[in-house]
């Protein structure tokens, strides 16, 4: 006896909907039928974070105002129209989906690039750092001041959006929580600086011990790292933040520090880099490549960092992004024990001609391996901005 799958109760079409974990398929679930798709809610949240996509760069998409995003799942292009994100803007981070964007202008922008919801933080003319701002001091817009030691100086609209904030990272999808916070590493200082939704400022978060390289929202507060792995963690749901530091052996030798969540433990990456010289007819450069990464848990009882040689079905996504880790076997195409990395410290501006320092990084062996929308000895062209991991969340 054939079954009219289209005739199914709608309570089983949205029980069986909620059954599905990946994006894709739910979209593909919706497209079965009129019935399918008016039984179960245009956009899903009860999904888990998806594998993430990786925004490449403005060259990459032949046409303007779209931006393309390579899938790792099945190595396919999804090609979206973002007039937003297509213009003069930098990308200087990426949490829960959402994209933060910064223009020569004040504004800092939060976009949703599956959904088009934009949402704008405080202006980074409301920085505490920041003493004035005027667009008519053509060339020096910005006036600033160095907390350390009271000096001040200038910085033009380019400048600020290039060089002023290494990253901003959320605590929640602003789709799903209106009261979510914002956490920034300040470029030059590693300060951190925070503010919660509906904030018309940024504030400053006193009695960080040193330089911040990195930040996670991770059970509930931000946790952020020095160069040399000691810990700070930072609650911010009261009336004023509560600082706590997490002191461990120092780390030393490598050049980057990143924070990585998996499950109920707590990682930390150390990225390595070599320094090479490009020599061409009219210039020399200096450019940097990853040579390897080391992975640390962190020993809660001991307060010290163990070192990982194998991190079994685990992979980890690290760059201008939130940092992120997944299981390969729930994802087809990708591989476990590797880090997924992009080029988040090579500041430059439109115009450069960069080949951008990322690949996938094996821990069973060292090796690294071209990304496959990268392939090996490819001429990149223009990279601005670097390309940048972000995970499709439709809300």
């Amino acid at each position: 006896m054939s079954v009219d799958w289209t005739q199914l109760p709608k309570e089983l079409v949205d029980i069986i909907s909620k059954k599905l974990t990946i994006y894709g398929d739910y979209l593909r679930f919706q497209a079965v039928c009129r019935t399918w798709r008016s039984s179960v809610p245009s956009i899903p949240t009860h999904l888990p974070p998806q594998l993430p996509w990786l925004m490449l760069p403005k060259s990459q998409s032949r046409l303007q105002p779209r931006r393309a995003f390579f899938d790792l799942s099945n190595h396919k292009v999804h090609i979206l129209n973002l007039s937003e994100a297509a213009s003069r803007k930098r990308s200087c981070g990426s949490s829960h989906g959402w994209l933060v964007l910064l223009d020569e202008t004040p504004e800092v922008i939060l976009l949703n690039p599956l959904s088009r919801a934009k949402l704008f933080l405080p202006p980074l003319s409301s920085f505490p750092n920041v003493i004035a701002f005027n667009y008519s001091h053509i060339g020096r817009e910005y006036l600033l001041l160095l907390l350390s030691s009271g000096d001040r100086y200038t910085r033009n609209l380019r400048q600020m959006r290039d060089y002023f904030i290494k990253k901003v990272v959320l605590s929640s999808s602003p789709g799903m929580d209106t009261g979510f916070f914002a956490l920034a590493i300040l470029n030059q200082t590693g300060d951190l600086a925070y503010c919660r939704n509906g904030d018309n400022c940024w504030r400053l978060i006193e009695g960080l011990l040193s330089y911040c390289e990195d930040v996670i929202f991770f059970k509930g507060s931000f946790y952020a790292v020095d160069k040399y792995g000691t810990i700070m963690v930072c609650d911010l749901r009261g009336y004023t933040p509560k600082i706590s530091i997490v002191e461990t052996p120092r780390q030393l030798g490598g050049d980057m520090q990143y924070l990585v969540g998996l499950g109920d433990e707590l990682l930390l990456v150390t990225r390595y880099l070599d320094l090479e010289l490009d020599f061409e007819p009219s210039r020399q450069n200096l450019i940097f490549r990853t040579n390897r990464f080391e992975v640390f848990r962190l020993d809660a009882s001991g307060l010290q960092w163990e070192r990982i040689l194998n991190l079994g079905d685990n992979m980890i996504f690290v760059g201008e992004n939130s940092s992120l880790s997944f299981s390969a076997s729930d994802f087809p195409g990708c591989t476990g024990n590797c880090v997924y990395y992009t080029d988040d410290y090579s500041y430059t501006n439109d115009g450069v001609f960069i080949e951008p320092d990322l690949g996938i990084y094996r821990l069973s062996d060292g090796s690294i391996e071209p990304l496959p929308c990268y392939p090996a000895n490819s001429f990149y062209g223009l990279q601005w901005p670097p390309p940048i991991w972000i995970t499709p969340n439709p809300c």
